[in-house]
């Protein structure tokens, strides 16, 4: 699994998100990029003196636990469609994973989530 940080190692609020989401998520690919200091002119960042280096992420996960969580899109007769996890109930579950960080100072991901089904197929695709 990938990781982008800024120079050298990771830092802590990375090292942290990066072992929660690996335990959470059980993914075939984690790649976290450190974006913060992309943002630290943004006002909430100046506020901050620039923030702690640590502040704005872009997560790319591929993960069968996206797959696993179902739910029922509608009842036509007797056939039941159902969908893998929707973006933004994929989105909520890293949020909540990560709530101590966003407690301590993460501001902002931008969050690319696909199983590994989509991945394959987004890949044919392009």
């Amino acid at each position: 699994m990938a990781s982008d940080a800024i120079l050298g190692s990771p830092g802590p609020v990375e090292s942290a998100m990066r072992e929660k989401l690996t335990t959470l998520l059980q993914p075939s690919k984690l790649i976290i990029t450190n974006e913060s200091q992309l943002h630290r002119h943004h006002a909430a960042m100046l506020s901050q003196g620039g923030g702690n280096g640590e502040t704005h992420f872009a997560v790319q996960v591929i993960s069968d636990v996206f797959k696993g969580k179902v739910r029922v899109l509608s009842n036509l007769g007797c056939i039941w469609f159902i969908s893998s996890q929707n973006t933004v109930q994929r989105h909520r579950l890293i949020y909540s994973a990560l709530s101590e960080e966003f407690s301590q100072g993460l501001h902002a991901l931008s969050l690319n989530t696909k199983t590994s089904e989509e991945a394959q197929r987004y890949q044919a695709e392009n």
